[in-house]
């Protein structure tokens, strides 16, 4: 029995909760997967699974080894990548999955400086602000706001994204404009349909907290056609800096309820799984990212400078 294939294939079957399709992540038929697992825990003295004809869980033996043996063959494969690569640069496709909002504006040139970096690495980039698993998926990594509905996944946090209500100075115009958060009420929102609080909103201000219920006129899983409709002077959105910070340096938008802070914070974050064969090729990337945006994240350099220019124009 060659121990590492079994640990191998007990953790692929895991991750994807199916003999099946742990086998297409292999490249062997199922059978073989079956035999692999079972032989692991003849070996062990203990199933490892509990099996149906629909589903694949793991059994109490198996969610106490999982862990360690899901990072033992995620060292195996950066070892063994990183002794291929000692003699090669790293070559292959990169699939990601990236938030729109991230991606338009933002994230094009830098993946031009990556593969500048790395012009083997064959990128194919999926913009989408669905929230998956990447294992059942066949991506490698994806930078999204909320975290994927999968266990064992990596998780880091590239850097806060920060949200602000705004609307356009034409809209202020016509209407009085909101001094508390209460006051957001009485105005036509709109609202990006992927926040899991839905109607309810949390403003914080120093150490008071103040909970909102706030319907909206307008729903859409688009951050771009809500900017497009608070630039049309329709009403006020909570919008992330990411995609308004232009049209707030330009005063296109004017921010709203500044002194407070919604909870909670937001951040984009990467996530992919332990074991991935690119493992090493994901970690590049994430880690090109996050240097390239820890310190320097022109969007919120945006509202920052539409604050000072707002409190020039109150004094």
């Amino acid at each position: 029995m060659d121990r590492f294939l079994c640990i191998e294939a007990f953790v692929r079957v895991a991750e994807t909760k199916s003999f099946t399709n742990a086998a297409q992540q292999l490249g062997v038929c199922p059978s073989v997967v079956t035999s692999r697992v079972r032989q692991l825990e003849k070996f062990v003295e203990a199933s490892l699974f509990h099996r149906s004809t629909r589903t694949v869980a793991l059994s109490e033996a198996g969610t106490a080894v999982i862990e360690e043996c899901a990072e033992l063959v995620s060292r195996m494969e950066m070892v063994t990548e990183q002794v291929r690569l000692s003699h090669s640069s790293p070559r292959g496709p990169l699939r990601i999955q990236v938030l729109p909002g991230f991606a338009i504006g933002h994230l094009g040139g830098a993946l031009a400086d990556f593969s500048a970096a790395y012009p083997e690495i064959e990128l194919d980039v999926v913009v989408s602000d669905k929230i998956i698993n990447p294992v059942e998926e066949a991506v490698d990594v994806t930078f999204q706001l909320f975290r994927p509905r999968a266990e064992w996944l990596i998780e880091r946090s590239l850097f806060p994204v920060k949200r602000v209500f705004c609307a356009s100075p034409e809209y202020l115009q016509k209407r009085p404009r909101p001094r508390h958060p209460e006051d957001l009420a009485g105005h036509d929102l709109a609202v990006y349909s992927g926040y899991p609080t839905r109607n309810r909103w949390i403003f914080l201000r120093g150490k008071d907290e103040l909970t909102v219920d706030l319907p909206a006129k307008m729903r859409s899983n688009s951050v771009h056609l809500l900017n497009d409709f608070v630039l049309s002077g329709s009403g006020i959105c909570c919008l992330p800096t990411l995609v308004c910070g232009d049209d707030l340096l330009s005063g296109r938008l004017v921010p709203l309820l500044t002194d407070y802070e919604l909870h909670p914070p937001l951040e984009l974050r990467a996530s992919y799984p332990p074991t991935h064969r690119g493992a090493l090729k994901v970690k590049l990337l994430v880690n090109f990212i996050a240097q390239r945006f820890a310190n320097n994240r022109p969007w919120d350099h945006a509202l920052d400078e539409a604050l000072r220019r707002e409190r020039v124009l109150a004094a």
